[in-house]
């Protein structure tokens, strides 16, 4: 069986790969294609990837190659993990909406915007490529804003289907606070990607969510950097992104005197490369902790093994609405628990989702219809209603200034800004 990942030279792939050698069972990998245009970063991590199977006794070809064409061909699963400009992009998603007094963050508000407007059209030519070359496989896409991304491939008719390690990351917290193995935990996930809640937390089909609230509420409001009075308001865990909208002012206040994420990970990249290219390093390092990611492999190992080997078990990842929250349209992609088989992801039914979740989720996902439509069409009009949809931006002048700023720090990805900016 042969793996692709596009975005291979990224310092997340050891991650993936120590995924593969420790779940072999699960999912007997025979060639492993690291696909990615930076030369130095492919062959440290590729090199990396062979001493890592080496050392595991796993019997794998890796592949580090330029080529997407040559990377995916004969692929039965293609996983998309790409940066479009790297860390010094992501570096202006984080800073330039500041100067408008908005939160910067990479997948969230205005940033995450930028983040769709140039990484949707890279995103959709390789899976092209892909449809040419493996035209059976399936698409896995873990590149954020992961909603976007998915539907935009759905959109394209791929096959293709998003994943986020959020829920993974919380069912693995809930199970060890539970004593519990993970396979008994299960989780009331809902919402959009990067926009979710933990309404249940089942073991062995009992909710013990308040149980866990009572017992644990401090610490999980200290994970997701909310009071611990919201959280028992709630009943329910949101992700951490939610502070992005539920302290925004906050975070802004953080980000103007703190570095941004973007600086922390670049050079915890650097000294990540630097272990990759030491030829005593066999093993994942401890210092990709840091890097976020956590449980990638695991999620990713599931999901790929579920579509290859029909499993039909269920797991929380992004797929077409299709009628699941009745409030948005059957084409907006969510983040349900859904039943995973060979035929893809079937969502499971949902309990009804209130005014107080669902009035944010039907206004993001509003805007996420928007954002697709700048991103694939281009266009400062497009742009700048996607941002007047964002409940983050939401004014018209800010959204002006903010369209402005985001074109100008993109040019270089976006070849449809680089004349005069118009409609």
């Amino acid at each position: 069986m042969k793996v692709a990942v596009v975005g291979g030279g990224s310092t997340y792939t050891p991650e993936l790969v120590d995924g593969f050698a420790r779940l072999r069972e699960e999912l007997p990998v025979s060639e492993l294609a690291l696909i990615d245009p930076d030369p130095r970063r492919l062959e440290l991590v590729a090199g990396m990837a062979r001493r890592m199977l080496a050392h595991a006794g796993h019997p794998a070809r890796v592949l580090a190659t330029s080529s997407a064409a040559e990377g995916v061909a004969g692929a039965a699963v293609v996983l998309f993990q790409l940066r479009v400009g790297g860390q010094a992009a992501r570096e202006l998603d984080e800073t330039v909406p500041g100067r408008c007094g908005c939160v910067g963050q990479e997948t969230t508000g205005a940033g995450g915007l930028a983040k769709a407007l140039r990484t949707v059209p890279v995103v959709l030519s390789i899976a092209e490529t892909v449809r040419k070359h493996a035209p059976d496989a399936w698409i896995v896409d873990f590149t954020n804003p992961v909603g976007i991304v998915t539907r935009a491939l759905l959109d394209a008719g791929h096959r293709a289907i998003g994943l986020c390690n959020v829920a993974i990351g919380f069912q693995r917290r809930f199970a060890a606070w539970l004593g519990a193995d993970p396979a008994r935990v299960s989780l009331g996930h809902v919402g959009l990607n990067h926009l979710s809640w933990e309404r249940a937390v089942f073991l062995d089909g009992e909710d013990v969510l308040p149980a866990l609230l009572e017992r644990h509420g401090a610490e999980l409001a200290a994970m997701v950097g909310l009071r611990p009075g919201l959280l028992a308001r709630l009943g329910a865990v949101p992700s951490y992104y939610l502070r992005y909208f539920y302290a925004h002012d906050e975070v802004v206040r953080e980000q103007r005197t703190g570095p941004s994420r973007a600086s922390e990970v670049a050079a915890l990249e650097e000294r990540l490369l630097e272990l990759y290219a030491d030829p005593a390093v066999v093993t994942k390092p401890e210092l990709l902790a840091g890097r976020g990611g956590a449980f990638y492999s695991e999620a990713a190992v599931a999901l790929i093994a579920s579509l290859l080997g029909d499993r039909r078990d269920v797991q929380v990842v992004n797929v077409r609405n299709g009628g699941t929250l009745p409030f948005l349209p059957d084409e907006a992609v969510v983040e349900v628990p859904a039943v995973v088989g060979a035929s893809g992801a079937r969502p499971l039914p949902v309990p009804p989702v209130g005014p107080l979740y669902a009035g944010l989720i039907g206004h993001v996902s509003a805007y996420e219809t928007l954002a697709l439509e700048a991103a694939v069409h281009g266009g400062a009009d497009r742009v700048r209603d996607a941002l007047l949809a964002h409940p983050l931006v939401g004014q018209d002048k800010l959204a002006e200034e903010l369209t402005a700023l985001l074109l100008e720090a993109g040019r270089a990805h976006l070849p449809w800004a680089r004349g005069p900016v118009d409609a």
